[in-house]
């Protein structure tokens, strides 16, 4: 394999053009880019991050001082998780509720989930309808909604006629609905290619929680 040669003029002049072009490309597609609305996001799929890239999302808001509110459907209060260790310590920027009981096969008692799913409903309509936070965190929604604890159709028209214009709404969670795709401004499918669950390694402080 030939080693690249960072005098080589002639390669550098190419790089340079090549560079040029793909610039001024850009910049004539990001002309025609300059609405803003508020975005309901929607992260799915199989694979690992989904929770975390949304978190991502909430964090660059704390460093914008935008308040945040942040709803958790399945994580329960019992649970010492690392993101509410850490968005405690913003109290005038995250409204954060924990509303879960745990997963389904833990609690074994559907209508306690289905209570549970619907608190926690209730209370992230609240926060979306409040004009305090710019962007709203539903985490594991599709969970529950994947379950049926929640009517997909109730989700879809208060997110369609009620959801503020310049909100941004994230919902996370596997198996996310046709209909909630359907309305969603940006969906991200994350692909499981690995997982060390599989080769006997459990979930570990930091990366999981």
């Amino acid at each position: 394999m030939t080693a690249i040669n960072p005098n080589d003029d002639a390669e550098n002049a190419r790089h340079a053009e090549k560079a040029r072009k793909h610039k001024a490309a850009r910049d004539k597609i990001m002309a025609t880019k300059s609405g803003e609305k508020g975005l309901l996001i929607v992260n799915t799929g199989t694979g690992k991050g989904k929770t975390s890239a949304a978190l991502g999302m909430v964090f660059r808001h704390i460093g914008h001082d935008m308040p945040v509110a942040v709803v958790q459907f399945t994580k329960s209060e019992k649970w010492d998780t690392g993101e509410a260790r850490l968005l405690a310590k913003f109290p005038e920027l995250v409204t954060l509720h924990i509303m879960g009981e745990g997963f389904t096969w833990e609690t074994q008692d559907r209508e306690r989930d289905i209570a549970a799913a619907r608190k926690g409903w209730e209370r992230a309509k609240e926060l979306i309808r409040d004009d305090r936070h710019r962007l709203v965190l539903l985490d594991e929604l599709n969970i529950v909604l994947r379950y049926d604890y929640l009517p997909i159709e109730e989700i879809v028209t208060f997110l369609r006629e009620e959801k503020p214009a310049d909100k941004h709404v994230v919902i996370t969670g596997r198996n996310a609905k046709p209909e909630l795709i359907e309305i969603a401004d940006l969906v991200t499918e994350m692909t499981l290619v690995k997982h060390p669950f599989r080769q006997g390694i459990k979930g570990q402080k930091g990366i999981e929680f």
